[in-house]
């Protein structure tokens, strides 16, 4: 969000913003309260959710370092769309809503990527939304897979990628639109084929050629 700005700049910006960390399961802000901050996460790993009509946490977006949340009246937003719960040890930036128009003042590019990076999240949202009226469960969840994968994944020791992220079965049926009885069917299949591995806060992907062939299916 803020590349390109000198030295002297960010130390400005710097200035303005308040370092906080919250503990693994700690609600970073909750949905529905009023939207008065923005957050950049500097470490750790965190879950953006929303509560559907039945109850179920419908997961809309894992975070990680250099991911911007939150909401601020400036941009339009009267309350948090989501709950944002830490995964993991999470170190995150806080700016106000005071603090973020002074900003935009000085430096109106830094609203131009901001702009686009709530674009793009309207993007996926909607391609999310296409993807579950129309996909089979494997299909979903192969696709979720590869996004983790390509944005948290490391080299495994044992070939593939490695997605070091305590996620659950309810959390990854709340990202496909499904249950966490049928994605615990798919997954036990696949780890049977040696498609994927996986453990309490960990996933591999080991052939990523055979999901992408999957998920790719519904085209």
């Amino acid at each position: 969000m803020f590349a390109g700005l000198a030295e002297e700049q960010l130390v400005g910006i710097d200035r303005r913003m308040t370092s906080l960390s919250w503990a693994e399961g700690d609600a970073l802000h909750v949905e529905g309260t009023p939207a008065e901050h923005l957050y950049l996460v500097a470490t750790g790993r965190a879950k953006a959710y929303r509560t559907a009509p039945n109850g179920q946490e419908v997961v809309v977006e894992l975070l990680g370092p250099g991911d911007l949340f939150g909401g601020l009246r400036t941009l339009g937003q009267e309350a948090y769309a989501e709950t944002v719960e830490a995964l993991t040890t999470v170190c995150a930036l806080r700016i106000g809503d005071d603090a973020f128009r002074q900003i935009l003042g000085e430096h109106p590019e830094v609203g131009l990527r901001v702009l686009e990076d709530t674009t793009a999240l309207l993007a996926q949202a909607r391609s999310d939304v296409t993807r579950q009226s129309t996909a089979t469960v494997a299909e979903r969840l192969a696709a979720v897979l590869l996004r983790l994968a390509e944005k948290f994944g490391e080299p495994a020791r044992e070939g593939g990628t490695l997605i070091e992220l305590p996620l659950s079965r309810a959390d990854l049926a709340g990202m496909t639109g499904s249950t966490p009885e049928s994605v615990s069917r798919v997954m036990s299949r696949w780890r049977k084929d040696g498609v994927i591995d996986a453990g309490r806060r960990w996933t591999a992907v080991r052939e990523p050629r055979r999901l992408a062939e999957i998920a790719a299916a519904e085209a």
